[in-house]
């Protein structure tokens, strides 16, 4: 059985152990694979959006944002550590073939998460589905499934996502 060249694998998450906000997205498209950073297209509004809503310089090199994001306690992972998506589109990613992150270790290591931000209707859908379940029995941060920062989502303006996105700051009801 050879290489499927169409399976991709994520990046490790990016969190310091006082995370408060964990922000999860899919999987990194082919340009951030290309460029082993996160949200590295040009026009995903993931990069603006964290300029907004935690002071992160979005114009600022990576690592810079990077560090900033950790120093407004914000981690970041993605639900997935692999699958089998041709090309970029959460849409492509074939069902059977995803492996999820271990979200009960990364808690086990992060204990002052309190708001998980899905960013995306796949990743909540892909979270549900394949996270929840091997988190049964332990308590859980607030999950918001937020709109996708992508491109690709063109539906919302930014000022619409980062009103949804503005939930990450709010205190449970």
């Amino acid at each position: 059985m050879g290489v499927d060249p169409a399976r991709v694998h994520g990046f490790a998450p990016v969190a310091r152990s006082d995370a408060r906000i964990l922000i999860l997205g899919t999987m990194p498209g082919t340009v951030s694979l290309g460029r082993a950073e996160y949200y590295a297209h040009a026009r995903n509004a993931f990069w603006r959006i964290a300029q907004a809503l935690f002071g992160v310089d979005s114009s600022a090199g990576y690592a810079a944002r990077l560090q900033a994001l950790q120093d407004a306690r914000v981690a970041l992972w993605d639900v997935l550590s692999d699958c089998v998506r041709p090309g970029s589109l959460d849409a492509a990613i074939v069902g059977g073939s995803v492996v999820a992150n271990d979200f009960a270790g990364f808690f086990d290591q992060h204990p002052h998460i309190e708001v998980i931000g899905l960013n995306g209707a796949k990743a909540a859908q892909l979270y549900q589905r394949h996270v929840v379940p091997t988190l049964a029995g332990r308590a859980q941060p607030r999950v918001l499934a937020l709109p996708s920062t992508s491109p690709a989502h063109a539906a919302l303006s930014f000022d619409a996502k980062l009103a949804a996105w503005r939930a990450l700051l709010r205190p449970p009801a």
